[in-house]
């Protein structure tokens, strides 16, 4: 088989797999960010079929296991307002604040907390209880931010005067800077999740490639795009260099989608962040810009003081899962009482988390 990255481009996986191991000359570390792409090379087994001398390192891609416990405190106070219908996605509802408490406890002790899965859904929701106060609690990556920033403008534009935003949104690329910064850090190289470029484009990933001398691979979520995606960046490892490149060219990163982006632009400035495991991270998120920030739920109602956003449950370590630090079946409480029926971590909650997939889809101890 040739070694030419265009020719395993439509290779058939075990072809993928020959080349990886014929190719491949020592040990390298990859981390692949999307907690999608982490269940999907679970669930198929490819980290047990790739060489032994390549290990992967799964990020903090999962944007509702990363958003701040004192955020969810906050949800949590806002649930609990009579005059309050808070909204937000299925997986965002069970993950723990500070506390053991979650926005699914909130409603069964009362509170008017529902489930969207849309942001759209809560300007439906805001228009049919004029009455109400309703609180869209807004999460994820640069991949949903584009449907957040509709929201906010059509209820600007419409006038609707009983909808808010609680926004958690993250981005990516300073997260990969702080993982590249840590002093334990061991990643070589980075799986890019191919949807969030789709909206992004590449061009966010070029100077961190360029500074750290290491590549950067678009990839989707199939195993043959996640091989793909491994192969290139072994090969640029072995040859020495560090660039950005596309081994998922039907989602048509490119330059991304410039609307998408433009509306972001419009509806948001970048911001510091706090994320759960990682601290917080200068310009690794989104908040209002005026006039949208009349929006915002922080300015709309009366603050609180909020729980240590650090605490957490007595051995769990969520926080290095989420940096890569540790693999979730290290964790003392992993099997021994956190689980997705009762998670002490927010890895084990989410759809995407790592722990999540470990348990899913590997023996438990």
């Amino acid at each position: 088989m040739s070694t030419s990255p265009s020719s395993s481009a439509s290779a058939p996986v075990h072809h993928l797999l020959d080349a990886l191991h014929n190719e491949i000359s020592r040990s390298w570390t990859l981390m692949e960010v999307c907690g999608g792409q982490t269940h999907a090379i679970l669930r198929h087994g490819l980290d047990q079929l790739i060489p032994r001398q390549l290990e992967l390192i799964h990020g903090p891609g999962c944007p509702v296991c990363v958003t701040a416990a004192e955020t969810i405190d906050r949800a949590l106070q806002l649930a609990s307002l009579p005059e309050v219908i808070l909204c937000s996605y299925g997986d965002m509802l069970r993950v723990p604040g500070s506390g053991p408490d979650h926005l699914l406890q909130a409603r069964a002790a009362g509170a008017d907390v529902r489930l969207v899965t849309a942001p759209l859904d809560a300007l439906a929701l805001a228009r049919a209880h004029p009455e109400r106060q309703v609180v869209f609690f807004a999460v994820g990556f640069e991949t949903t931010a584009p449907a957040t920033a509709l929201l906010a403008h059509q209820a600007l534009s419409t006038g609707t005067q009983n909808l808010s935003l609680l926004v958690a949104h993250v981005r990516v690329p300073p997260a990969m800077e702080a993982i590249l910064a840590a002093p334990h850090c061991r990643v070589q190289g980075f799986l890019a999740a191919g949807h969030v470029c789709t909206v992004m484009g590449r061009q966010e990933y070029e100077p961190i490639a360029a500074r750290h001398r290491l590549p950067v691979v678009i990839t989707g979520f199939e195993p043959i795009d996640l091989l793909e995606g491994m192969l290139r960046a072994v090969r640029q490892l072995e040859r020495g260099e560090g660039r950005v490149e596309d081994a998922y060219p039907r989602a048509g990163a490119g330059e991304g989608n410039a609307t998408a982006r433009a509306l972001i632009e419009r509806v948001f400035a970048i911001s510091d962040q706090h994320w759960r495991g990682l601290g917080v991270l200068p310009g690794s998120g989104l908040r209002l810009r005026p006039p949208y920030d009349a929006l915002d739920a922080e300015h709309r109602f009366p603050p609180v003081s909020r729980p240590d956003p650090d605490s957490g449950a007595q051995g769990c370590i969520s926080g290095q899962v989420l940096q890569g630090l540790a693999r979730p079946d290290a964790c003392p409480r992993f099997g021994r009482g956190c689980s997705p029926e009762r998670p002490l971590g927010a890895p084990m909650v989410s759809s995407e988390g790592a722990c999540a997939a470990y348990w899913r889809y590997r023996t438990r101890a």
